[in-house]
Parts: structure tokens; C-alpha cells; sequence
């Protein structure tokens, strides 16, 4: 088992704010305006996903272009190769929907933080083992937050990041239930990558940052 000194903390700003947006778009050419609107709305953490064409040669731009504002992880990696990417590109954290002790021990030994998924108790607990920064509970719909008070009695000591159906409601109870985070996508982006209206996405976006915020300030 690894320490906790050995742990990797995630990025400061990811950690206080408590979000992270999960960005899945048609193609990296359509992350600028929804990243400018994410960061307008006061998003401080955004995983940009390897099912997005592009994502690995728009990265060096975007962290250049947004990295001052806003986190900027990778996500849906699922093998070394893609993780030696990652790391290469810059990635301010990377998150995985898998457990692999493997890309857990890689992602550390190159100093990047490492966020892998799972979801039953023998999952959660062997990526913690390993050493990852955080485990994501994936799919978190088909648990909810209750699911976190029933690890938390054998694995006190779990960080969880929740991800998969997570609305702006079951935001504020996974955060409440204790969890270092929330993954949100869908109920936050809405057909914000299909043309949708970019205020209407701040709009949500910050109903968001609003939620975590407040349980953040209730949790100190």
C-alpha cells in the first residue's frame, strides 16, 4: 500500500473548487468557446477527454491559452501509451474509467496526479492503494451519494471524486456525503458542443460553481 506521502495531491485550484467539467465535443476545434465560457463562469478544473478528436495536439494551445485560468486535465485514458501523452503534453492532472495499479504507479512516477474509476469496493480501494490522488466513483448515478458514507466506514481515509449523472442537485449531496469533488458533464455542458447558447451555458456553469463553493465553505 502506498503512503500518503507518497500520494500526489490533485491541482490547488481543482481542489477548492470542487468541480471538475468533463468536456466531451465532436472536435478539439470546439473546446475554445465552451472553455471560454467555463472559465467566464468561474469553472477552475476542466478534463478534456480522449473520445474528443484532436484532444492531444489542441492541448499545448489550450494550456497556453487557458492554463492561467483553469486546470486542465486529461481524461478517458485507458493505456500507457496514452498516458505517456498525456504526460508529455502538459496534463495538469489525468483521469481514468478504469482501475489500473499500473497507470497508477506511471502517472506518479512522472509527477502528475491520477484520478482512476471504479466502482466497487475492491476497485476503489485497490487504485487508493496504489497511491492515486483520488478515486472517481463511475458510474455515480447508479449508486448515489449514500454509496460514499458506506466506504467511508472501511476506507476512512477514501477521497472520491464522483462521476456519471451527476446534476446540479446530486452535486450538492455527493459534497455533502464528504466527497473531495464532483464530475459533472452533461447536466452542466447541455448542447453546449452542439451550437447551444454559450449563456445560457455560463448560466449553468456557475449555478455549479455556486454549489460546490458554498459546500466547500460549509465543509471548512
Amino acid at each position: 500500500m502506498t503512503g500518503d506521502a507518497a500520494r500526489l495531491a490533485l491541482p490547488q485550484r481543482t481542489v477548492a473548487s470542487r468541480l471538475i467539467v468533463v468536456a466531451r465535443a465532436g472536435h478539439a476545434d470546439d473546446y475554445d468557446a465552451v472553455l471560454e465560457a467555463l472559465a467566464a463562469a468561474g469553472v477552475r478544473s476542466v478534463e478534456l477527454t480522449l473520445t474528443t478528436p484532436g484532444t492531444f495536439e489542441a492541448f499545448p494551445r489550450l494550456r497556453d491559452r487557458f492554463g492561467g485560468k483553469i486546470d486542465l486535465g486529461i481524461g478517458t485514458v485507458t493505456d500507457s501509451a496514452h498516458l505517456a501523452r498525456a504526460i508529455e503534453v502538459g496534463a495538469a492532472y489525468v483521469v481514468t474509467p478504469v482501475t489500473s495499479a499500473a497507470l497508477v504507479a506511471q502517472a506518479t512516477a512522472a509527477g502528475v496526479p491520477i484520478v482512476p474509476g471504479g466502482l466497487t469496493p475492491t476497485e476503489l480501494f485497490s487504485s487508493w492503494s496504489a497511491g492515486a490522488s483520488a478515486v472517481k466513483v463511475f458510474p455515480a448515478g447508479q449508486v448515489g451519494p449514500s454509496y460514499l458514507a458506506d466506504l467511508r466506514g472501511p476506507f476512512p481515509a477514501l477521497v472520491a471524486v464522483p462521476s456519471g449523472g451527476v446534476d446540479l442537485r446530486g452535486a450538492e449531496q455527493w459534497l455533502a456525503a464528504g466527497a473531495l469533488a464532483v464530475s459533472v458533464g452533461g447536466p452542466l455542458l447541455g448542447d453546449a458542443f452542439r451550437g447551444g447558447d454559450l449563456g445560457a451555458l455560463r448560466e449553468r456553469a456557475a449555478a455549479f460553481v455556486a454549489v460546490c463553493a458554498r459546500e466547500g465553505a460549509e465543509a471548512s
